[in-house]
């Protein structure tokens, strides 16, 4: 008898080097299985996508705009994913994010797929609360959307369980959908490493995407509060600009730069650097899944101080590792930073006490081992109020 077909799965996002970052551990988790790995993304931002083909991996670039609201330009990448999908012939779709979950799954339901897992790591702009006719439209389509693919997902994986209720109330996800619970991405403690507790004046920084959703805004606000009680006090904003509607202009950053308020050294590919010349870590997010630059500051053993929202509240027990204050309110964020200032000994405390949460529940490879299993249908944590099947 000859040897049984090698299985494909296939990797699914809006963004490559995105999909590279975050799913590439999950990628070698299935090739150590046995498994061929396909990965499906749109290359943006001079991103090269040779490292897919270093990996073992094969890449399809897919022309998706994942911030276009239009029907008409997705058709391209449709047909693009369809062929794909008849080419590959996958037994497993694993796809991330909005528009590759609802495209992904109802495009490999009709290919056939035998198994279609999604990821939805945080809900995002659509979710937001807030005004404006765009963001009512986006949010209609994403629920619709989602409800439509969801009903033909064998698993939805999410990083909070705030999400899991805010789509069943919705009805985004069906009540027949399985669901199951994972701590965020991971983050690889060998990567990030605690270094010596830095000397100086209080240094604050930001890693996000420069988004208003992400409290681009009430970091501002906050630097402007703390400088009149603290001049010497330093803010670093790290991160790109981003097609997302809720995106920062890069003129705001720059008139902010010229001001003194704050340093703003663009996108990084390595951001340990600025974690470890840090003194505390901030993220002021108005919703998120479970974020990654939290769990990346904690591992360097820095204090955290972020918001009591959805995915946030799921990294940080205040007064322990940091501090959580509400969402859109600058001036408690700057009460926060002074509060911290004021005792770096209590603030390097909280940073060795994160340092040890992260070992607990977010180190990589147990993270990976959890999400690898749902993706399967071989078990792993479910969601608390369903079983997965």
């Amino acid at each position: 008898m000859g040897a049984a077909p090698q299985r494909t799965i296939l990797f699914l996002g809006a963004d490559a080097a995105y999909l590279h970052a975050f799913r590439g551990p999950l990628m070698r988790w299935f090739q150590a299985r046995g498994y061929r790995v396909v990965a499906v993304a749109a290359v943006l931002d001079g991103f090269d996508p040779a490292v897919f083909a270093a990996g073992g991996v094969t890449f399809h670039a897919w022309p998706l705009k994942k911030a276009s609201l239009d029907p008409i330009g997705d058709l391209t990448p449709l047909m693009t994913l369809w062929r794909v999908l008849r080419r590959e012939q996958p037994d497993l779709l694993f796809a991330h994010t909005i528009k590759p979950v609802i495209y992904g799954v109802i495009l490999s339901a009709l290919a056939g797929v035998k198994r279609r897992s999604v990821m939805i790591p945080g809900l995002g702009y659509a979710f937001t609360e807030g005004t404006g006719l765009k963001r009512r439209l986006v949010g209609w389509l994403a629920r619709h959307g989602y409800r439509t693919a969801l009903a033909r997902a064998h698993m939805a994986i999410f990083q909070n369980p705030d999400d899991v209720a805010a789509l069943r109330q919705t009805g985004a996800l069906p009540a027949a959908t399985p669901t199951g619970l994972v701590n965020g991405s991971g983050v690889d403690m060998d990567h990030y490493v605690p270094g010596p507790w830095p000397d100086g004046p209080p240094r604050f920084l930001m890693v996000a995407r420069l988004l208003r959703d992400k409290g681009v805004v009430e970091f501002i606000e906050a630097a402007r509060h703390v400088r009149r009680r603290l001049p010497d006090a330093r803010f670093v904003l790290v991160g790109g600009t981003d097609p997302n509607p809720a995106a920062i202009a890069q003129a705001e950053i720059d008139a902010w730069v010229a001001e003194g308020l704050i340093e703003a050294p663009g996108q990084t590919g390595d951001p340990r650097p600025y974690y470890a010349d840090c003194h505390v870590f901030v993220l002021p997010s108005y919703r998120e899944g479970t974020p990654r630059t939290n769990l990346e500051a904690m591992a360097m053993a820095r204090p955290i101080i972020t918001t009591d929202v959805p995915g946030c509240r799921q990294t940080v027990i205040h007064g322990e590792n940091g501090l959580m204050v509400p969402a859109r309110d600058g001036r408690a964020l700057g009460e926060a930073m002074l509060a911290l200032a004021g005792d770096m000994e209590a603030a390097r405390r909280m940073g060795l006490a994160g340092l040890r949460m992260c070992r607990e529940r977010f180190e990589l490879a147990a993270v990976t081992a959890e999400t690898g299993a749902l993706i399967m249908g071989d078990g792993g944590p479910p969601d608390p109020d369903r079983t997965p099947t």
